[in-house]
């Protein structure tokens, strides 16, 4: 895992428009943490060669070294995130929001704050919560200890990778636990139509993640799909092509 090799332009920015009809609905695309563009980039190709308008965005403090993550305040993610929001609006008549784990939270946290301006939401492996006692002293344990294994790539394919990075920062840990409480105390007043996968077989994040955004969003329009052939970065595994297929259909329900 690592950063290195991954193909030219898929660590950065990344938009194209679509065509027809189709190219007047966008679909903003979000990865996870320590994660980059390229774990959506196959998705976004598939939403884009059906005719719709797509945008990747690289977040803060990702795409470059795992340090830069450990100097990034988690006001800067939600930040990028309504940047590209607006800028797909002023060209497109809808947009929906696709996400993978920790981007799943950073498009809830968003969607909260745009009531009626986001047409659906599409999150795979969700996170909301961090469980467990240790993660309360995320902050005081950054300070003795910058980083810890990376718990990236948990792909079941074989020879596959997300390209993100290698290690897990510590003080960007403690910003995204607060951040998801933030965004979790919004769910309630999310009101646009959500389509939920979870893998049966993540080792990253357990079932309570996507039970939790099941049970307290505010949705009316909610579905989930149980993945039985993929780990966490569904986006890049043997499941890939029920999401994008099923993506597809739910934005077209909806359009």
């Amino acid at each position: 895992m690592g950063l290195e090799g991954a193909p030219e332009g898929w660590l950065r920015d990344y938009r194209a428009d679509g065509q027809g009809d189709k190219g007047k609905i966008g679909v903003l695309l979000v990865h996870g943490f320590t994660g980059t563009p390229a774990s959506m980039r196959p998705w976004a190709h598939n939403l884009n060669a059906e005719g719709y308008t797509v945008s990747v965005p690289l977040m803060p403090g990702h795409g470059t070294k795992w340090q830069d993550l450990n100097n990034v305040s988690w006001q800067k993610w939600p930040e990028k995130l309504q940047s590209e929001l607006d800028f797909l609006l002023q060209r497109c008549e809808k947009v929906f929001v696709c996400a993978l784990s920790m981007g799943c939270g950073n498009s809830l946290y968003v969607a909260s704050r745009n009531q009626g301006r986001i047409a659906g939401l599409i999150l795979v492996n969700p996170m909301i919560h961090i469980p467990g006692i240790q993660i309360r002293f995320a902050w005081l344990i950054s300070r003795l200890q910058k980083s810890r294994a990376s718990v990236g790539d948990d792909i079941k394919k074989p020879g596959v990778t997300e390209w993100g990075y290698d290690a897990l920062p510590l003080k960007g840990v403690a910003q995204l636990y607060k951040y998801l409480k933030l965004a979790r105390s919004g769910l309630n007043s999310i009101k646009s139509p959500i389509l939920v996968f979870h893998s049966v077989d993540d080792h990253v994040l357990p079932v309570s993640n996507t039970e939790i955004i099941m049970s307290e969003i505010g949705s009316a329009d909610k579905q989930r799909i149980e993945l039985v052939n993929s780990y966490h970065v569904a986006t890049l595994d043997y499941d890939a092509e029920i999401i994008f297929e099923n993506s597809k259909l739910f934005i077209k329900e909806r359009s």
